[in-house]
């Protein structure tokens, strides 16, 4: 039989196109099989955020196969929530009564964003110290005396305001406000400027660790009573006990009024992520290469039931290794 010139261009053709659909075949599964990258708002270098949301991003792109991550530096609180609520973030570090706020569309936010907590990383208590010399011992001690409470604005301020509000204080008439920053609240603690401070931070503190240095202190409690009717008004605020020995000569339990810091997720994020982050999150805490608690010891606070205790739902995905690790 004879072929036409067309007919073997034709079948040589026909060739060269299965040869290229066989070679694509074989190579289509490492082509298609690409990372999953996804990022982490932090805060600014100076805060806790910074370094452990790095620590964080390390531990998840070392430990999740297929898995990227990087830390961003940000303006923390409000401008992570914005973030992962448009998208453009796939996690964000944010205070608890910050994230309420976005979800429930609170102010200053102008709209509900779809935030869920992957975990409350660890809660951060209003202390309220003075010093033995004051002779306070109790809130209600604190009538007439002059106190500070943080710069106008400040989480700080807004709590403090909160309980001393609750516990029946006049603040234009019962008391003498400073709005301090914490390091100048310190010295005026220390000079006998003010009677006492609020600050607002996890513990132990160094502020609180430096008057403890040159001062007999004090940590003033939130009476249970008190604590219940805050955080039933505030449904973002804890109750959090400042445990006995976290600071000098304070040898009892410490019950305070607290924010949480928590890490937030978009309601998008798929359940087996979320639950490949918190499950590589909390088995690096203290133990392996990447352990957290190399890189910031506020890290010794991320257990998980500080985890679950959380301002705003968790995201079913986190949820579900929570529930496998506390049974």
């Amino acid at each position: 039989m004879i072929y036409k010139k067309e007919d073997k261009m034709k079948k040589l053709l026909y060739v060269v196109l299965v040869a290229c659909m066989v070679v694509c075949l074989v190579f289509a599964g490492p082509a298609v099989a690409k990372d999953v990258f996804l990022t982490i708002g932090t805060g600014s270098p100076g805060g806790a955020y910074y370094p452990l949301g790095g620590g964080m991003s390390v531990v998840i792109q070392k430990t999740i196969d297929g898995v990227r991550c990087a830390a961003e530096s940000t303006g923390a609180s409000v401008e992570n929530s914005r973030l992962v609520g448009i998208g453009d973030t796939d996690m964000g570090m944010v205070m608890g009564s910050v994230a309420f706020k976005a979800v429930e569309g609170l102010e200053p936010f102008d709209k509900k964003y779809p935030l869920v907590a992957l975990f409350q990383m660890y809660p951060a208590p209003e202390h309220i110290v003075t010093t033995k010399q004051s002779g306070i011992k109790t809130i209600a001690d604190l009538k007439g005396k002059k106190v500070s409470i943080d710069v106008p604005g400040s989480g700080c301020s807004t709590m403090a305001t909160a309980i001393l509000e609750e516990a029946g204080f006049d603040l234009e008439k019962d008391l003498k406000l400073a709005n301090l920053s914490q390091s100048e609240s310190v010295q005026a603690l220390k000079d006998g400027i003010v009677d006492a401070c609020f600050f607002n931070f996890a513990y132990p503190a160094s502020a609180v660790m430096d008057l403890a240095a040159t001062r007999d202190i004090v940590m003033i409690p939130v009476s249970k009573e008190l604590a219940d009717k805050i955080v039933k008004k505030n449904p973002y605020y804890l109750k959090v006990t400042i445990p006995k020995g976290s600071y000098d000569d304070v040898d009892y339990d410490v019950l305070c009024i607290g924010d949480s810091n928590v890490m937030v997720a978009n309601k998008k994020m798929s359940n087996d992520i979320a639950y490949k982050i918190a499950k590589a999150i909390y088995t690096n805490v203290n133990e392996g290469k990447y352990a957290l608690i190399n890189v910031h010891p506020i890290a010794a606070q991320l257990t998980p039931a500080n985890a679950v205790n959380s301002p705003i739902p968790l995201h079913p995905g986190a949820a579900k290794y929570f529930k496998e690790v506390m049974k």
